[in-house]
């Protein structure tokens, strides 16, 4: 038995108290409470300004994994850079010379908002949504191209013949370029010094290089003349598709003659109306009349990296040759 001394004001003395059972309970349970407040206060404490070794870790798994997804959507935008430029090459130059329709989409969707139901509670779940999504979306699209690029290729096998009628090379061989000059567009006339549409693309090189026919067909013109595009040929391909190659220097076929691709037709020169009579070949792709971009026909030759560059070259000469 515990007891405990209280002074008496009557006794003038210290008396002994005894304790209750239930006064030790009491106090048991006032200490108990008091730890557990105090407990539950350090943790939130703790918590709110320092990381568990598992936490740490945890955040540190979280920032490679959000600088992995920011290195993902920069390749993204890369993939789908290229494979914007391969779907404009598609419908503007490989579609349209082989007068092809557009391919019908024939996608299915990336799925909807349910998909992405169980990642509500992550407070990333933007970021894997969006990656998510392009991801999706990038593998649709280069599906789709997949089938547009194989129904050309089968195109070409059904039609083999056609395609060699096709003007799909250039008519002067890279190792005799000097350089290419202006292509189709407003460009400064040599002579006259005022804007002036050139239909067609100048190759420079040196006098007395091998012109070839780019695809077979049968000889339409030939023009030996002092004036305007000098000595001229001009080729119909029997397919609505006409070439001409002018400012010749020596023609070596006649009227009415039939060649193949790769046939040397004549030689470069510089006559007519050459800029400082400057050795170049003048050539020009027309279809039903329609004057085109020859640049978009040289499918054969070069690869689209070289080709780009000859754009590049071209479109920035601002003055043509003839």
């Amino acid at each position: 038995m515990q007891y405990r001394y209280k002074y008496s004001h009557e006794l003038l003395d210290f008396v002994k108290v005894r304790r209750g059972i239930w006064h030790g309970i009491r106090r048991f349970a006032l200490y108990f409470t008091g730890s557990v407040l105090l407990a539950i206060v350090y943790y939130f404490v703790f918590s709110a300004f320092f990381y568990t070794p598992e936490e740490r870790g945890l955040l540190r798994e979280n920032q490679m994994l959000t600088q992995q997804y920011d290195a993902l959507d920069r390749r993204f935008d890369q993939l789908e850079t290229v494979l914007n430029d391969i779907s404009r090459r598609d419908n503007q130059i490989y579609r349209t010379i082989f007068q092809a329709d557009p391919l019908p989409y024939t996608g299915t969707g990336i799925g909807g908002v349910d998909r992405y139901e169980e990642l509500e509670l992550f407070s990333n779940k933007d970021l894997v949504i969006t990656t998510d999504r392009r991801l999706r979306n990038l593998a649709l699209r280069v599906q789709r191209q997949s089938a547009s690029l194989d129904s050309i290729t089968a195109m070409l096998q059904h039609t083999e013949a056609a395609f060699l009628n096709l003007p799909a090379i250039q008519p002067i061989q890279n190792k005799d370029l000097s350089r290419t000059g202006a292509s189709v567009g407003l460009r400064i006339h040599p002579f006259y010094k005022v804007l002036r549409e050139h239909t067609g693309i100048d190759f420079i090189s040196a006098m007395g290089v091998d012109v070839m026919a780019t695809a077979n067909g049968t000889v339409a013109t030939v023009e030996r003349s002092m004036r305007g595009y000098g000595n001229k040929v001009v080729i119909d391909h029997d397919n609505g598709y006409t070439t001409v190659y002018a400012h010749l220097n020596t023609i070596l076929v006649t009227k009415g003659q039939r060649v193949t691709r790769g046939q040397v037709i004549a030689t470069v020169g510089n006559s007519g109306m050459a800029m400082a009579m400057t050795p170049h070949l003048h050539y020009e792709v027309l279809k039903d009349g329609k004057f085109q971009d020859p640049l978009n026909f040289f499918i054969i030759d070069i690869m689209p990296d070289e080709r780009d560059r000859m754009i590049q070259l071209a479109t920035n000469s601002g003055q043509s040759l003839d």
